[in-house]
Protein backbone atom coordinates (compact mmCIF):
# COMPACT_ATOMS: atom_id res chain seq x y z
CA UNK A 1 0.00 0.00 0.00
CA UNK A 2 2.61 2.29 0.55
CA UNK A 3 4.42 1.72 -2.36
CA UNK A 4 1.26 2.58 -4.22
CA UNK A 5 1.14 6.00 -2.16
CA UNK A 6 4.17 6.82 -3.27
CA UNK A 7 3.94 5.94 -6.99
CA UNK A 8 0.44 8.54 -6.88
CA UNK A 9 2.55 11.13 -4.94
CA UNK A 10 5.20 11.69 -7.58
CA UNK A 11 2.66 10.74 -10.63
CA UNK A 12 0.17 13.98 -8.96
CA UNK A 13 2.84 16.13 -7.26
CA UNK A 14 5.98 16.07 -9.97
CA UNK A 15 3.88 18.00 -12.81
CA UNK A 16 3.17 21.26 -9.76
CA UNK A 17 6.67 21.46 -9.10
CA UNK A 18 7.64 22.16 -12.50
CA UNK A 19 5.01 24.52 -12.60
CA UNK A 20 5.91 26.16 -9.64
CA UNK A 21 9.17 26.34 -10.45
CA UNK A 22 7.89 28.15 -13.94
CA UNK A 23 5.64 30.60 -11.62
CA UNK A 24 8.92 31.56 -9.36
CA UNK A 25 10.85 31.93 -12.38
CA UNK A 26 8.14 34.64 -14.26
CA UNK A 27 7.70 36.16 -10.58
CA UNK A 28 11.37 37.24 -10.23
CA UNK A 29 11.60 38.67 -13.85
CA UNK A 30 8.48 40.91 -12.90
CA UNK A 31 6.05 39.01 -15.01
CA UNK A 32 2.88 37.33 -14.53
CA UNK A 33 3.63 33.97 -16.16
CA UNK A 34 1.57 30.92 -16.47
CA UNK A 35 -0.46 28.99 -14.24
CA UNK A 36 1.59 26.69 -11.31
CA UNK A 37 -1.40 24.13 -12.61
CA UNK A 38 0.09 24.50 -16.57
CA UNK A 39 1.93 21.18 -16.69
CA UNK A 40 -1.49 19.39 -15.69
CA UNK A 41 -3.06 21.11 -18.86
CA UNK A 42 -0.33 20.49 -20.88
CA UNK A 43 -0.68 16.60 -20.31
CA UNK A 44 -4.07 16.62 -20.84
CA UNK A 45 -3.82 18.57 -24.10
CA UNK A 46 -0.99 15.98 -24.97
CA UNK A 47 -2.88 12.49 -23.82
CA UNK A 48 -5.95 13.98 -25.93
CA UNK A 49 -3.82 14.41 -29.31
CA UNK A 50 -3.36 11.76 -32.14
CA UNK A 51 0.62 10.67 -32.87
CA UNK A 52 2.31 11.52 -35.82
CA UNK A 53 5.36 8.62 -36.36
CA UNK A 54 7.83 8.54 -38.88
CA UNK A 55 7.93 6.18 -41.84
CA UNK A 56 11.49 5.53 -40.91
CA UNK A 57 10.70 4.74 -37.20
CA UNK A 58 11.30 1.12 -35.81
CA UNK A 59 9.64 -0.37 -32.47
CA UNK A 60 12.66 1.43 -30.73
CA UNK A 61 10.63 4.68 -31.11
CA UNK A 62 7.57 3.45 -30.42
CA UNK A 63 8.75 1.68 -27.01
CA UNK A 64 10.93 3.96 -25.60
CA UNK A 65 8.38 6.31 -23.71
CA UNK A 66 7.77 3.25 -22.09
CA UNK A 67 10.55 1.87 -21.07
CA UNK A 68 11.60 5.65 -20.11
CA UNK A 69 8.51 6.20 -17.77
CA UNK A 70 8.92 3.04 -16.19
CA UNK A 71 12.39 3.37 -15.94
CA UNK A 72 11.95 6.91 -13.50
CA UNK A 73 8.78 5.14 -11.68
CA UNK A 74 11.10 2.18 -10.66
CA UNK A 75 13.66 4.81 -9.12
CA UNK A 76 10.92 6.42 -7.50
CA UNK A 77 10.62 3.24 -5.39
CA UNK A 78 13.70 3.58 -4.02
CA UNK A 79 13.23 7.02 -2.54
CA UNK A 80 12.44 6.93 1.51
CA UNK A 81 9.30 9.40 1.31
CA UNK A 82 6.64 7.86 3.88
CA UNK A 83 8.98 5.19 5.59
CA UNK A 84 12.89 4.95 5.63
CA UNK A 85 12.84 1.35 4.91
CA UNK A 86 10.60 -1.10 2.79
CA UNK A 87 10.49 -4.09 0.34
CA UNK A 88 10.86 -1.60 -2.34
CA UNK A 89 13.75 -0.22 -0.94
CA UNK A 90 15.82 -3.49 -0.36
CA UNK A 91 15.84 -4.16 -3.74
CA UNK A 92 18.59 -1.57 -4.78
CA UNK A 93 20.90 1.02 -3.18
CA UNK A 94 22.14 4.89 -4.31
CA UNK A 95 24.31 3.05 -7.04
CA UNK A 96 20.89 1.54 -9.38
CA UNK A 97 19.64 4.85 -9.53
CA UNK A 98 22.71 5.51 -11.72
CA UNK A 99 22.16 2.65 -13.68
CA UNK A 100 18.05 3.33 -13.43
CA UNK A 101 18.57 6.48 -15.08
CA UNK A 102 21.12 5.38 -17.53
CA UNK A 103 18.51 2.98 -18.97
CA UNK A 104 16.16 5.08 -20.03
CA UNK A 105 18.39 7.58 -21.24
CA UNK A 106 19.59 5.11 -23.81
CA UNK A 107 16.65 4.76 -24.88
CA UNK A 108 15.85 7.98 -25.40
CA UNK A 109 19.55 8.49 -27.22
CA UNK A 110 18.20 5.40 -29.60
CA UNK A 111 14.69 7.10 -29.93
CA UNK A 112 16.64 10.23 -31.02
CA UNK A 113 18.91 8.68 -33.84
CA UNK A 114 15.89 6.03 -35.31
CA UNK A 115 14.16 8.20 -36.74
CA UNK A 116 16.91 9.38 -39.07
CA UNK A 117 16.13 12.93 -37.95
CA UNK A 118 19.47 15.47 -37.72
CA UNK A 119 18.32 17.80 -34.84
CA UNK A 120 17.38 14.54 -32.90
CA UNK A 121 21.15 12.98 -33.69
CA UNK A 122 22.83 16.24 -32.43
CA UNK A 123 20.55 16.05 -29.71
CA UNK A 124 21.46 12.38 -28.47
CA UNK A 125 25.37 13.04 -29.38
CA UNK A 126 25.12 16.13 -26.38
CA UNK A 127 23.38 14.10 -24.11
CA UNK A 128 25.55 11.47 -24.06
CA UNK A 129 28.55 13.58 -23.58
CA UNK A 130 26.46 15.32 -20.77
CA UNK A 131 26.13 12.28 -18.98
CA UNK A 132 29.68 10.94 -19.43
CA UNK A 133 30.43 13.96 -17.33
CA UNK A 134 26.89 13.56 -14.73
CA UNK A 135 27.48 10.20 -13.77
CA UNK A 136 31.02 9.89 -12.73
CA UNK A 137 30.25 13.75 -10.74
CA UNK A 138 27.14 11.87 -9.37
CA UNK A 139 28.97 8.60 -8.52
CA UNK A 140 31.52 10.82 -6.36
CA UNK A 141 28.81 12.71 -4.40
CA UNK A 142 27.47 8.52 -3.44
CA UNK A 143 30.65 7.62 -2.73
CA UNK A 144 30.96 10.95 -0.26
CA UNK A 145 27.17 10.33 1.49
CA UNK A 146 27.53 6.30 1.63
CA UNK A 147 31.36 7.20 3.90
CA UNK A 148 29.51 8.90 5.97
CA UNK A 149 26.63 7.11 6.18
CA UNK A 150 28.29 3.94 6.09
CA UNK A 151 26.22 2.23 3.61
CA UNK A 152 25.11 2.62 0.07
CA UNK A 153 21.69 2.08 0.90
CA UNK A 154 19.32 5.34 0.51
CA UNK A 155 17.77 4.71 3.55
CA UNK A 156 20.83 4.58 5.92
CA UNK A 157 22.12 8.41 5.14
CA UNK A 158 17.57 8.94 5.43
CA UNK A 159 17.79 8.62 9.15
CA UNK A 160 20.25 10.59 10.04
CA UNK A 161 19.79 13.53 12.18
CA UNK A 162 23.12 15.14 11.94
CA UNK A 163 24.05 17.07 8.95
CA UNK A 164 28.84 16.85 8.26
CA UNK A 165 30.38 19.40 5.92
CA UNK A 166 30.81 15.95 3.78
CA UNK A 167 27.29 15.84 3.45
CA UNK A 168 26.55 19.84 3.13
CA UNK A 169 29.17 19.50 -0.23
CA UNK A 170 27.54 16.22 -1.67
CA UNK A 171 24.35 17.96 -1.51
CA UNK A 172 25.87 21.06 -3.86
CA UNK A 173 27.52 18.62 -5.81
CA UNK A 174 24.20 16.69 -6.45
CA UNK A 175 22.13 20.08 -7.00
CA UNK A 176 24.64 20.96 -9.59
CA UNK A 177 24.17 17.37 -11.32
CA UNK A 178 20.26 17.58 -11.05
CA UNK A 179 20.79 21.02 -12.89
CA UNK A 180 21.73 19.09 -15.74
CA UNK A 181 20.15 16.05 -15.50
CA UNK A 182 16.51 18.31 -15.68
CA UNK A 183 18.01 19.90 -18.35
CA UNK A 184 17.98 23.29 -16.95
CA UNK A 185 19.98 26.44 -17.43
CA UNK A 186 23.28 26.83 -17.34
CA UNK A 187 23.17 23.58 -19.29
CA UNK A 188 20.12 23.07 -21.00
CA UNK A 189 17.06 25.86 -21.53
CA UNK A 190 13.60 23.45 -21.59
CA UNK A 191 11.86 27.18 -22.73
CA UNK A 192 13.57 27.47 -25.99
CA UNK A 193 13.61 25.66 -29.19
CA UNK A 194 16.39 26.91 -30.97
CA UNK A 195 18.58 24.53 -33.16
CA UNK A 196 22.11 25.08 -32.31
CA UNK A 197 21.60 24.67 -28.34
CA UNK A 198 18.95 21.89 -27.89
CA UNK A 199 19.64 19.06 -25.60
CA UNK A 200 17.10 16.94 -24.35
CA UNK A 201 14.25 18.85 -26.28
CA UNK A 202 16.01 17.73 -29.84
CA UNK A 203 15.45 14.15 -28.79
CA UNK A 204 11.95 14.58 -28.11
CA UNK A 205 11.31 17.16 -31.46
CA UNK A 206 9.66 13.89 -33.10
CA UNK A 207 7.17 12.38 -30.62
CA UNK A 208 4.15 13.97 -30.34
CA UNK A 209 0.57 12.88 -28.24
CA UNK A 210 0.78 10.59 -25.73
CA UNK A 211 4.10 9.12 -26.14
CA UNK A 212 5.12 13.10 -26.09
CA UNK A 213 2.84 12.92 -22.75
CA UNK A 214 4.60 9.78 -21.20
CA UNK A 215 8.30 11.19 -21.44
CA UNK A 216 7.31 14.84 -20.10
CA UNK A 217 5.53 12.86 -17.46
CA UNK A 218 8.90 10.91 -16.96
CA UNK A 219 10.59 13.78 -16.75
CA UNK A 220 8.88 15.76 -13.94
CA UNK A 221 9.07 12.40 -11.83
CA UNK A 222 12.67 12.86 -12.32
CA UNK A 223 13.37 16.10 -11.33
CA UNK A 224 11.52 15.36 -8.31
CA UNK A 225 13.84 12.08 -7.54
CA UNK A 226 16.52 14.21 -7.51
CA UNK A 227 14.47 17.13 -5.61
CA UNK A 228 13.37 14.57 -2.64
CA UNK A 229 17.09 13.30 -2.57
CA UNK A 230 18.81 16.26 -1.80
CA UNK A 231 16.47 17.40 0.58
CA UNK A 232 16.86 14.21 2.50
CA UNK A 233 21.01 14.79 2.46
CA UNK A 234 20.54 18.14 3.32
CA UNK A 235 17.38 18.27 5.57
CA UNK A 236 17.28 15.24 6.73
CA UNK A 237 14.01 13.60 8.61
CA UNK A 238 12.76 10.99 10.55
CA UNK A 239 10.02 8.59 9.45
CA UNK A 240 6.27 9.46 9.43
CA UNK A 241 5.13 9.70 13.17
CA UNK A 242 2.50 7.87 14.35
CA UNK A 243 1.13 10.36 16.05
CA UNK A 244 -1.78 12.68 15.11
CA UNK A 245 -0.42 15.97 16.88
CA UNK A 246 2.77 15.81 14.83
CA UNK A 247 1.89 14.41 11.17
CA UNK A 248 0.81 18.27 9.95
CA UNK A 249 3.79 19.54 10.91
CA UNK A 250 6.30 16.19 9.36
CA UNK A 251 3.90 16.84 6.75
CA UNK A 252 4.43 20.28 6.23
CA UNK A 253 8.05 20.71 6.63
CA UNK A 254 8.66 17.83 4.36
CA UNK A 255 7.40 19.45 1.36
CA UNK A 256 8.75 23.05 2.60
CA UNK A 257 12.13 21.25 1.69
CA UNK A 258 11.05 20.84 -1.49
CA UNK A 259 10.15 24.02 -2.31
CA UNK A 260 13.17 25.53 -0.45
CA UNK A 261 14.92 23.72 -3.48
CA UNK A 262 12.76 24.55 -5.87
CA UNK A 263 13.46 28.67 -4.91
CA UNK A 264 17.07 27.65 -5.68
CA UNK A 265 16.54 26.28 -9.11
CA UNK A 266 14.27 29.37 -9.72
CA UNK A 267 16.99 31.52 -8.59
CA UNK A 268 19.78 30.07 -10.43
CA UNK A 269 17.84 29.96 -13.77
CA UNK A 270 17.60 33.89 -13.93
CA UNK A 271 20.57 34.45 -12.63
CA UNK A 272 22.65 32.75 -14.73
CA UNK A 273 23.40 32.75 -18.59
CA UNK A 274 22.87 29.26 -20.26
CA UNK A 275 26.59 28.32 -21.01
CA UNK A 276 27.88 26.68 -24.03
CA UNK A 277 28.32 23.19 -24.65
CA UNK A 278 31.57 22.51 -23.81
CA UNK A 279 31.82 25.12 -20.62
CA UNK A 280 29.25 22.48 -19.93
CA UNK A 281 32.39 20.10 -19.13
CA UNK A 282 33.96 22.63 -16.66
CA UNK A 283 30.48 23.03 -14.61
CA UNK A 284 30.42 19.34 -14.53
CA UNK A 285 34.43 18.93 -13.46
CA UNK A 286 33.05 21.35 -10.97
CA UNK A 287 30.68 19.11 -9.16
CA UNK A 288 32.79 15.93 -9.89
CA UNK A 289 35.63 18.08 -7.72
CA UNK A 290 32.75 18.54 -4.87
CA UNK A 291 32.31 14.82 -4.52
CA UNK A 292 36.01 14.25 -4.43
CA UNK A 293 36.06 17.04 -1.72
CA UNK A 294 32.86 15.46 -0.25
CA UNK A 295 35.03 11.93 -0.07
CA UNK A 296 38.29 13.06 1.46
CA UNK A 297 35.90 15.14 4.41
CA UNK A 298 33.83 11.90 4.87
CA UNK A 299 37.50 10.31 5.10
CA UNK A 300 38.65 12.65 7.56
CA UNK A 301 35.23 12.63 9.72
CA UNK A 302 33.64 15.61 9.38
Amino acid sequence: MIIILQIILFIVLAPFLSGLISKLKNNLRMRRGQSVLQPYYNLGKLFSKDEVVSQTASWIFRVTPFVVLSSTLAAALLIPVFILASTAHQMGDFLVLVFIFALGRFFLALSALDTGSSFGGMGASREMFISSLVEPAFCMAIFAISLQSGSTDISAFSGMHLIPVSSVVAAIALFLITIAETSRIPVDNQEAHLELTMVHEAMVLEYSGRRLALIEMASYVKQMIFFFLIAQVIFPIGELPIDLTQIIPWVLWYFCRIGIIAITVALVEVTIAKMRLFRVADFLGFAFVLGVIASICAILGV
